[in-house]
């Protein structure tokens, strides 16, 4: 059998290839079961036609290979190699694992003669519902915006959640509840959740506040480059909501966020309110200047960020 399974959320891909695994058996590496990537996947075909000594059938995983981009010719190759041999592979299991890919000439032979599945990170209703189980199963409980204020924190990524769901239920323990402040406490916060922290604050001119949750992104080594674009990309959607209200257009359809974070677009709504459209657009305009500057050596990110911050709470 040939599977593809591919998307953004790299737990439920793990879960299905460790059942795929549990399924076919004893593997052992370098004799019924390889392991391919981008180093070694010019050897894709010879792998496939090696037999599996000793063994019935051989297990190949080949995962983030690059073979699902357009107009590479190994992916061709290879397309054109399993139509030939498509009824000579019943000794074979081949599992690709990839993050994205692209609709080339291999993914449709393997949708033709295989299995394709795609690991899309769920939405929030489906999460929370997700959340509240795995705390039932321990005795924990967890109110509903709770559960959605845990997954604004640490993000729609499964594996994710699931890692910092664990602390909460340790802590809240078997009959206890998972608060706020504990998710506040306890998890790991995702940049981009942070980014909305310090837009609060600015929002409502709390300066040490805002300068506070800065310096915790330096402290946890983001970088200044990273945490200049992502405050630029914040702001922008504030503008962008701005724009499409006097406008009349629809907000998520100009945000153009993803399905899994659509349930962001009431809180994006929320910080708008505290900026009118010069102010966004001013930002947006020394952050732009910021990064030019730096870039030519004469601003340091950290002072022009700090300054930008203390100009808009004032």
């Amino acid at each position: 059998m040939i599977y593809l399974l591919y998307g953004e959320d790299e737990y439920l891909r793990d879960e299905t290839l460790k059942k795929i695994k549990k399924s076919f058996g004893e593997i052992q590496l370098g004799i019924n079961y390889v392991q391919i990537d981008e180093n070694n996947v010019s050897n894709i075909i010879s792998d496939i036609q090696t037999p599996a000594f000793g063994f019935p059938k051989k297990l190949i995983i080949a995962k983030n290979t690059g073979l699902f981009k357009k107009k590479n010719p190994l992916s061709i190759k290879l397309a054109n190699f399993l139509e030939e041999n498509k009824d000579n592979l019943d000794d074979v299991d081949i599992v690709f694992i990839e993050e994205t890919v692209e609709k080339n000439e291999l993914y449709s032979k393997i949708e033709k003669i295989g299995k394709v599945q795609e690991f899309k990170e769920q939405k929030l209703p489906q999460l929370i519902v997700k959340v509240k189980s795995i705390a039932k199963a321990y005795d924990v409980e967890i109110k509903d915006n709770i559960a959605a204020y845990f997954i604004e924190c640490v993000g729609t990524n499964m594996s994710d959640i699931i890692n910092e769901i664990r602390k909460l239920i340790e802590y809240a323990g078997k009959g206890g509840e998972i608060k706020k402040e504990d998710v506040d406490n306890l998890c790991i916060k995702k940049a981009e959740s942070i980014i909305f922290d310090l837009t609060d604050n600015l929002g409502k001119k709390k300066i040490k506040d805002a300068i506070d949750v800065l310096h915790n992104l330096l402290n946890a080594k983001e970088p200044l480059q990273r945490i200049l674009i992502m405050l630029y990309n914040h702001f922008k959607k504030l503008y962008i909501i701005k724009l499409a209200e006097i406008e009349n257009k629809d907000v998520s359809q100009s945000l153009k966020l993803k399905p899994n974070q659509v349930f962001l677009i009431n809180k994006y709504k929320m910080q708008a309110k505290s900026f009118n459209k010069e102010e966004l657009r001013s930002l947006l305009e020394e952050l732009i200047n910021i990064d030019g500057s730096s870039k030519s050596g004469s601003l340091d990110i950290e002072v022009g960020l700090e300054a930008v911050l203390c100009k808009y709470c004032s």
